[in-house]
């Protein structure tokens, strides 16, 4: 049975693939529109999902939606202004009238559907928002008795979601509905701290270990027993992303571009804090529910890699697994999940252990993109060996092998890669790679069974989604993935997983001491992580990088490098000339 799932309402358009339950295939729209969060219909993903399996669109039995019916959203936000949660505005009122007529209309999808793709009488199937993201956590965990949390902006009315996963099946326990919204909360503070919503919640996340949590934000989230109490009226004002409410309490929104002050790192701190501990107030409350402290986090504020840690490391929790596409794109997997439920199947599950579910390419395509560009490349027999040495001779690396990662996190197949040993690595890329702030941190890809060594209590993080302490005796070992509070988004490679990655990390251990190296996503700022190899060489020579790895073809910038010798230019040359030729 082919089912095909598809997340098409706000941001983070995707869609993924299931055969006979197998996920074959899992990607965002904006990889191949190169639109930053495109929101669009995911047309051009569709086409790569069937051409990867080899099937036409007739070939499927199912296609599920990843949120609700059209109309539901807007109806739940007019009966909130209704019932006073949120603050009168006929704006909104009107526009939400708009926005039912309009999903009314578009049907959430099926018009945009049947105008690309010869729909016919398909089963459509439409999965509640937050039932795929807990579908999306709990189906793929490996455990049989878990906790399930679903947090984020909001569904089409719920905010916050608890759920016990038993046996195979879902039963939700608890919600709290929007405008009760702690991604609400979030993403207010990321606008009004002059970052961008549904995409910058990360920098508040980082920015915040640089300040002191001095803020009495409780006038605006209030921590109660079983979760929180949110000020909607302040938050959300009276109209979308509205801060006029916020800034005559805190200020006018910030421009980070041109300074960041002392108080905006506290703000950002306080921010944080309130957000760990209005997600502790729902974890207890789950477990006092369940009885169950294998825990099962999604949707977009389980990105929260900080606050994940924290609860992992309290012992509040036993086990925890963060779906590593927790926002909205992961819903289309959920969706294609809790589809085969709806269709009178068993809903397949099983433990994740590689998200690299996107578009791959043989050796023999890449050879014939760099002979299309007319790039000179060295085909190299031991590609992981040699780019060990690049790296550990500080060269910056744009590593590009196998199938694309789903999800946010680059993990070993489209990433830029980094010596973690050197504190001036992290401005380097910064600088001339990523061209963004230079307070951000850089997450380390570790081999997994030397993990312990380096992070306390870190043993399997797969996916860059929980943070750890550095063990204060290997802070100074690896300072370009150390953040400033001595903490780090750990990823574990594991060698039966992926091999390439694994055997590169070994032989950079095998050089260095350090099983360790710095890890971060292969695109520039404001664009998506590459998929295809044109996109890796326009990236390349677009940014500071000193070497492209595509399969087993290296590519330098250097004219004088000559493989086998790694990065030392002088070396290269002196071999080159006495040898009687150049590379």
């Amino acid at each position: 049975m082919n089912v095909l799932g598809i997340n098409c309402y706000l941001h983070d358009s995707s869609v993924a693939l299931l055969q006979d339950g197998e996920l074959v295939f899992a990607a965002q729209e904006e990889r191949f529109s190169r639109l930053k969060k495109d929101s669009r219909f995911p047309r051009l993903a569709i086409r790569a999902a069937l051409d990867h399996a080899g099937i036409e669109f007739g070939a499927l039995d199912a296609i599920a939606f990843g949120w609700n019916r059209g109309g539901l959203t807007p109806l739940h936000t007019i009966r909130s202004q209704v019932t006073g949660q949120l603050a009168p505005s006929l704006k909104m009122a009107i526009g939400n009238l708009i926005s039912l007529a309009s999903e009314l209309y578009g049907g959430n999808g099926v018009r945009a559907l049947r105008r690309n793709f010869p729909v016919g009488p398909k089963p459509l199937v439409f999965i509640d928002h937050h039932e795929a993201h807990a579908w999306s956590a709990y189906a793929l965990s490996g455990f049989e008795d878990a906790l399930v949390v679903v947090v984020d902006g909001r569904g089409a009315r719920q905010a916050t979601s608890i759920y016990h996963g038993r046996q195979g099946g879902l039963r939700r326990l608890r919600t709290i509905d929007w405008p009760n919204s702690l991604g609400s909360f979030y993403e207010a503070f990321t606008d009004l701290l002059g970052f961008e919503r549904h995409g910058d919640e990360w920098k508040v996340m980082g920015l915040a270990a640089y300040g002191e949590p001095t803020y009495d934000l409780s006038r605006v989230l209030r921590i109660v027993s079983g979760g929180y109490r949110l000020d909607a009226h302040l938050v959300c004002g009276t109209w979308w992303n509205d801060l006029r409410r916020l800034e005559r309490v805190f200020g006018p929104r910030r421009d980070p571009e041109k300074l960041i002050t002392d108080q905006d790192r506290a703000l950002a701190a306080s921010v944080q804090r309130c957000t760990e501990e209005a997600i502790f107030s729902v974890v207890r409350e789950g477990i006092r529910l369940t009885g169950c402290r294998n825990l099962c986090l999604a949707g977009g504020v389980a990105m929260n890699s900080k606050a994940n840690g924290r609860l992992l490391a309290s012992g509040l929790v036993e086990d925890l697994f963060v779906q590593p596409a927790a926002t909205d794109d992961g819903t289309a997997l959920g969706a294609a999940l809790a589809a085969h439920g709806r269709l009178g199947q068993p809903i397949p599950r099983r433990r994740l252990t590689d998200v690299a579910l996107g578009p791959g390419f043989s050796q023999r395509e890449l050879e014939s993109v760099l002979s299309t560009c007319k790039l000179p490349a060295a085909r190299v027999t031991d590609v992981e060996r040699e780019t060990a040495r690049l790296l550990a001779q500080g060269a910056i690396v744009g590593w590009f092998q196998g199938r694309m990662e789903f999800g946010p996190r680059a993990l070993g197949s489209r990433s830029i890669l980094a010596d973690a040993r050197s504190a001036e690595m992290r401005d380097r890329i910064n600088e001339s790679v990523k061209f963004r702030e230079g307070w951000r941190p850089f997450a380390p890809s570790c081999l997994q069974e030397r993990a312990g060594d380096y992070f306390e209590g870190c043993q399997d993080a797969a996916f860059m989604t929980i943070t750890f302490d550095v063990r204060p005796s290997r802070r100074a070992e690896i300072p370009a993935v150390t953040h400033v509070d001595g903490t780090a988004r750990v990823q574990t490679v594991n060698r039966d997983v992926n091999p390439r990655y694994w055997r590169l990390i070994h032989e950079f251990e095998r050089t260095t001491g350090v099983p360790v190296i710095l890890n971060t996503s292969f695109n520039l700022r404001g664009e998506p992580i590459v998929c295809t190899a044109r996109d890796a060489i326009r990236t390349f020579y677009s940014s500071g990088l000193d070497f492209l790895v595509l399969g087993d073809f290296i590519v330098a910038k250097a004219r004088d490098w000559v493989p086998g010798i790694g990065a030392d230019r002088k070396q290269a040359l002196a071999l080159a000339r006495s040898s009687g030729s150049a590379s």
